[in-house]
C-alpha cells in the first residue's frame, strides 16, 4: 500500500504563494487517483482537487479554481499543489491523499498522509 508524506506547508501573508509536495512511497503511485483535501478548525475535511491516474484529467473546488492547481510527476513519485492568491479562508490543515476514482468524497479514498499545515495572515 503506498504511503504518503506532505511537505511544503507554512505561514503565509494574505496574496502570496506555497506549493505543497506529497511525496508517495512503497506503492504503485501511478496506478493510484491522488487528491488533496483540506480541513480547518471546527469544519469538515472537503476536496480542494484531484488527479486522475494518468494525469489527463483535474477537478478543482470552486472555492480554489483560479488560483491552486493540481499536478503529478509520476517519476518523482510526487503529487504537487501550487496555491497562489492565498486567503484567510485557505488556512486549514492540507492533506494528500490516495484512491481508485475520481470523486469529491473523503471516505473514498483510503490512503491518506499526515497533513500539513497552512496558514494565511493578514
Amino acid at each position: 500500500q503506498v504511503q504518503l508524506v506532505e511537505s511544503g506547508g507554512g505561514l503565509v501573508q494574505a496574496g502570496g504563494s506555497l506549493r505543497l509536495s506529497c511525496e508517495a512511497s512503497g506503492g504503485t503511485f501511478t496506478n493510484s487517483v491522488m487528491g488533496w483535501f483540506r480541513q480547518a478548525p471546527g469544519k469538515e475535511r472537503e476536496i480542494v482537487a484531484c488527479i486522475s491516474s494518468n494525469g489527463g484529467s483535474t477537478y478543482t473546488a470552486d472555492s480554489v479554481k483560479g488560483r491552486f492547481t493540481i499536478s503529478r510527476d509520476d517519476s518523482k513519485s510526487t503529487l504537487y499543489l501550487q496555491m497562489n492568491s492565498l486567503k484567510l479562508d485557505d488556512t486549514a490543515v492540507y492533506y494528500c491523499a490516495a484512491g481508485k476514482y475520481m470523486v469529491a468524497l473523503p471516505s473514498w479514498y483510503d490512503t491518506w498522509g499526515q497533513g500539513t499545515q497552512v496558514t494565511v495572515s493578514s
